[in-house]
């Protein structure tokens, strides 16, 4: 695959200079002389690896053109490196991180810095590119193999054989998602320590010099503190979600009670900021991993919290359908259920995707990871969690746990 850079200016020298440095590496580039070409092209080509533009355009300049391209979804994914020959003062650079762009180069530009930068985002690119191509491979062979395997029903031999084929490209579909796992926990562990050097500058710059800053100045830059604690909050989920399949070793008998009775004492303040109330009925005792039930519970009950009514006194009620007792049955279901803001049904499964959310970021805070992190744990120990809502009328989420782990220990 030869990538694509697409490369804006409006002075055709720089252009060319830009191409000068760059070729060789096996690069197709596609030219832009202004943010408006810019955009008609973006408008049937999105495949791009990178963009490298130049600030200042006439009519549209570089911010407001990174701006609209990244009001489409699709073309939200491709980096923006701005060429400037500006000062990186701190507006200039706030505002070109605000519009999304993830670099700055300043012109007269150095070589092999240009080389450097734009070799690790089509690195990224490509790898990227690769794991959704294996997936994709993958999933399309398991579903033939599916196909195959509904035909073939009356020939005992030829079923086994082809199970046995499925399973090989199971275990290849697991491990590629255990390097989808590692890839996720290296990425997110590598973006840990700049994020701290970020907060730890940011906060010297606010402790040393807020008394000469101005009002604007002072916004801007406890603008950037939000910003990185989101930031740094959200790689620590990135890696508790990568780290779940190491922790899912150990089952132990547990009581759930007694894990539910921790989790409420801990999220007491929260409960009590939201005057909430939360009715808990019997839980049954099950083998478990308690290390990782007590997220599952922590989160559950947040995302209850999180999306109360306004107006309305929330109400959870906690309960299984054993009501804690022992009976023969191959799952116990543990109910969480509340009188919040709800969700149409047609949303259902999207919920537990990575990253989902069916409301905006302004109206209610979040990274998306939380019931994706729940399902995780949940189909670790081998079971299932769905979600019943209607809309102003409340959810319930139904976590079911197998009643007996066989092959686990």
């Amino acid at each position: 695959m030869q990538p694509k850079i697409l490369l804006v200016d409006d002075r055709e020298d720089n252009l060319f200079s830009m191409e000068t440095i760059l070729e060789g590496a096996g690069y197709n580039f596609v030219k832009a002389s202004s943010g408006k070409q810019t955009l008609k092209i973006l408008l049937h080509e999105f495949d791009f690896a990178l963009i490298l533009m130049d600030v200042k355009m006439p009519h549209i300049d570089g911010f407001e053109t990174a701006r609209l391209i990244y009001e489409r979804e699709r073309l939200r994914s491709i980096p923006i490196i701005f060429i400037t020959a500006q000062s990186y003062d701190d507006e200039h650079v706030f505002k070109g991180y605000h519009v999304g762009a993830v670099d700055y180069i300043s012109k007269p530009i150095n070589p092999a810095l240009l080389r450097a930068k734009v070799a690790v985002f089509v690195d990224l690119y490509q790898k990227n590119h690769y794991l959704r191509v294996q997936e994709q491979k993958l999933i399309a062979i398991n579903k033939h193999l599916e196909i195959e395997i509904e035909q073939r029903l009356l020939s005992e031999e030829k079923v086994k054989a082809l199970n046995m084929s499925l399973q090989e490209h199971i275990d290849r579909l697991e491990s590629a998602n255990k390097e989808l796992d590692r890839f996720a926990y290296m990425a997110s562990h590598d973006l840990q320590e700049p994020m701290r050097k970020i907060q730890t500058l940011t906060d010297m710059l606010m402790k040393k010099h807020s008394s000469t800053m101005n009002v604007d100045g002072k916004d801007y830059l406890g603008r950037i503190q939000n910003t990185a604690s989101r930031m740094q909050t959200l790689i620590q989920h990135l890696i508790s979600f990568a780290k779940i399949p190491t922790q899912i070793k150990e089952f132990v008998e547990c009581d759930l009670n007694v894990i539910l009775k921790d989790v409420l004492e801990e999220m007491q303040p929260q409960v009590k900021e939201k005057n909430a109330k939360i009715v808990a009925a019997k839980l049954p005792v099950l083998r478990v991993n308690p290390v990782l039930i007590r997220p599952l519970f922590t989160n559950l009950i947040g995302n209850a919290l999180k999306y109360s009514r306004k107006g309305a006194m929330p109400v959870l009620k906690i309960y299984s359908d054993s009501n804690g007792q022992r009976a023969e049955k191959k799952y116990y279901r543990i109910f969480f259920e509340d009188n919040g803001i709800g969700f149409e049904q047609k949303y259902a499964e999207h919920l537990f995707d990575m990253f989902s959310r069916l409301h905006d970021k302004s109206e209610i805070d979040g990274a998306g990871i939380g019931l994706a992190f729940c399902k995780k744990i949940v189909e670790g120990h081998k079971g299932f969690i769905s979600a019943l809502g209607k809309e102003n009328a409340g959810a319930t989420f139904i976590v079911s746990l197998p009643a007996s782990l066989n092959g686990i220990r």
